[in-house]
């Protein structure tokens, strides 16, 4: 077992976490968080050990395991959205300073480059599925930017969390992430009250903007957008198959058709959005 054994806290309570999709057995203990041991578990814990040595204070620091054999994470303290998404996430001014964020993490990532141990991370291609489009990955990016995964205070991003679907990629592909949650790039019946009358091109701007992504990449944003949900089709009816718990749900629950839908809006809708990140 890799990381450090902590004692369990017996004295104190166990405070269920709740938003996520897939993670079960989530709880705050005090100061901390508890998660099961995943196969990715090993592979996150060094990339968060990787963004503490370098000084990103945006993430939780992975402290040790416990004596359930759960990882033990830093609670960072702050508002995280939950379901139904607040009114807030359509606040302009926390998606630029999220995108901000995202680029201190990307910028702190790219520092460990693709290390070994990356591989871990690195997800299995399903039968079926298209090849990606991305240029090669250069960095383990976080790639699950949902509200439910942002810690703000005062209205700024403070912190990224939950790292279990992090893996090597590009810049390109972070953002085209933070797009399909945030400005949000798919079709209005598909999206949270909070986001169903925001202006997915405006926010595409600011959002490439704050970050600074590249002309290059700007260029490939919505091509390698449209490469994501190609393939998140496949993937996701191979995680419900072989992983089964918030992947089966989910898949049961139609998110299938949910991204064959986001498919048909950002082939209707490409060189609008292309006109919007340039």
């Amino acid at each position: 077992m890799e990381g450090n054994w902590i004692e369990s806290d017996a004295g104190l309570p166990e405070v269920p976490l709740e938003g996520g999709d897939v993670t079960e057995g989530l709880v705050r203990v005090g100061d901390t968080v508890r998660r099961p041991r995943l196969p990715s578990s090993n592979g996150v814990r060094l990339l968060l050990e990787h963004l503490e040595r370098v000084g990103f204070d945006g993430a939780p620091r992975h402290l040790g395991v416990d004596a359930r054999e759960r990882d033990v994470l830093s609670y960072v303290d702050g508002e995280v959205a939950t379901r139904p998404w607040p009114e807030w996430v359509a606040d302009e001014g926390r998606l630029v300073s999220l995108a901000r964020l995202v680029r201190r993490y990307d910028d702190a990532a790219v520092l460990a480059g693709l290390p070994e141990w990356a591989e871990e991370l690195r997800p299995v291609h399903p039968p079926g599925s298209p090849s990606s489009t991305a240029p090669a990955a250069r960095f383990l990016a976080h790639l699950d930017i949902t509200p439910e995964n942002v810690v703000f205070r005062d209205g700024t991003a403070q912190s990224l969390i939950d790292f279990d679907l992090a893996r090597p990629a590009t810049r390109v592909e972070e953002m085209a992430n933070l797009l399909l949650w945030w400005a949000p790039w798919m079709p209005v019946e598909d999206r949270q009250d909070a986001l169903r009358e925001a202006d997915p091109f405006r926010r595409a701007r600011l959002a490439v903007e704050a970050y600074g992504l590249s002309a290059e990449d700007r260029a490939l944003l919505v091509p390698v957008s449209r490469n994501i949900a190609d393939r998140s089709w496949f993937s996701m009816r191979h995680r419900a198959e072989t992983l089964g718990g918030g992947w089966r749900r989910m898949w049961d629950e139609g998110v299938g058709d949910v991204i064959l839908r986001r498919r048909e809006w950002l082939a209707a809708h490409a060189r609008e959005l292309d006109a919007s990140v340039r």
